[in-house]
Formats: structure tokens, sequence, C-alpha cells
């Protein structure tokens, strides 16, 4: 096993990495063994959260009213990463949001990673579930769920309990890999899409819950699309 690692976990408005954004970033930084730092923040998502998602997390949109956005947190992250592996349960989620953000920034970001859920669905196919909260109450780890620092805590501990079972079956499992995302990078909304979005939303005395402002072309698309199908001109 790897004993150096940043355990990673995102909170989202969704599912999409290519449509939703991040609202949470918990990491803590573990080397040879031992937490060494650790870094937590809100992010603002430049949209309202859909009640599915505050009842999930408890995270409200007064919570991010005033955290940064994530072209103010994503440097600062990078830096905290550094070259070390990620550490997630289906690290992959995690890895595809903050990569979409950096591609979107014209920014590098390759990593490698080590999956507990991978590990769990090969070792653990027994357990009914297998998500991270099934997991720890399995395994007796302490966990508050679906908040990202108390997450990414919960699958650094995740992980050692694994390893003391079955490291020795599976040693690859364990060890990061590539980890492998491919999206194109999205520009912002050109000012004839906001100016013709403003005036259908004066128009038709609607709001759609977003920043105008801060839309990238393809969502700005959308949202005229959806208003014309609805509305008309």
């Amino acid at each position: 096993m790897t004993n150096t690692y940043v355990s990673i976990d995102l909170e989202t408005t969704g599912l999409n990495p290519k449509r939703d954004k991040i609202t949470e970033i918990g990491a803590l930084k573990v080397v040879d063994g031992q937490v060494v730092d650790k870094f937590l923040t809100f992010v603002n998502p430049g949209r309202t959260l859909e009640e599915r998602v505050v009842e999930l997390t408890g995270i409200r949109d007064e919570d991010l009213a005033q955290a940064p956005d994530i072209g103010e947190v994503l440097p600062k992250l990078m830096k905290f990463l550094g070259e070390l592996p990620l550490l997630g349960h289906s690290v992959l989620f995690d890895y595809s949001f903050l990569k979409k953000a950096a591609v979107d920034r014209k920014l590098v970001f390759e990593k490698q990673g080590i999956d507990t859920l991978k590990i769990a669905r090969k070792y653990l196919a027994f357990l009914e579930h297998r998500s991270l909260d099934h997991l720890c109450a399995y395994y007796k780890i302490p966990h508050h769920a679906h908040r990202a620092f108390a997450d990414a805590e919960a699958t650094s501990a995740l992980y050692h309990k694994l390893g003391e079972q079955f490291y020795s079956e599976e040693e690859k499992l364990f060890a990061p890999s590539p980890l492998i995302f491919q999206v194109k990078r999205d520009t912002p909304a050109t000012e004839q899409q906001k100016e013709r979005l403003y005036r259908l939303l004066k128009q038709h005395n609607i709001t759609i819950g977003a920043e105008v402002e801060k839309l990238y072309r393809s969502e700005a698309s959308r949202f005229i699309d959806k208003i014309l199908s609805t509305y008309g001109r």
C-alpha cells in the first residue's frame, strides 16, 4: 500500500461534471501514514441549489453566497495536491469535476488515483451496499456522510481497513494508477448570448437560478433553448 496520498471528496450540484458544479471540497494530505495538512472550502457554483441537494448535504445557498468560485480555489487546491496521488471512494467522480474545471481554465490536471469503491466491489461483493456510509458502518468507522472533509477522512480510514484485510491478495488494487477522463473545454458565454438571455428573462418575467455572467456558452444555449421551447419567442 501507499502511505502517502491526498484523500479527497467533493460535494456538487449534481452528478454530471459537464453540467453540474462543485459546492464543497475536502481533502487531507497523508505522508508516511500521518495526516500532515488539510484543505476545506465551500465553492460558489453560480447557481441556486436544488432542494434534493440541500436535503442530502445540508449545504444551503447562504453557505455558498460569499464562497470563492472554482477559478479562485483551483490553483490553491492544485498547489496543495502537488504530485501526490488522489484517494477517493469512486475517485473518478471527484477527479472528473476537477479535471473539467481545470480544462475550462486552460490548466493541466493529470493525476493518479486509488479507488476504495473498486477494492470494495471486488472483496466485499457479499454486502448489499458498498457506498461509503454503508462501508463505514460495516467497519465501524465514525462518519458524517455527504460532507466533503468528513467523507475524505472516512475514505482514508476505509483504505487502511481494506488494506489490513485484502492488500496481500492483490497489491495492484491498492496502488495508484492513472485517472482517465476526457473532456472538452467550455468557453464563457458570448455577450450576444448573455444579452439575449437577459432579454428573454425580462420578457417572460422568469428566473433561471443561475448567474448569467458566469455561464458558459453551452449552458447559455441550453437556457435559451429551454425558454424558447417553453414560452416561445
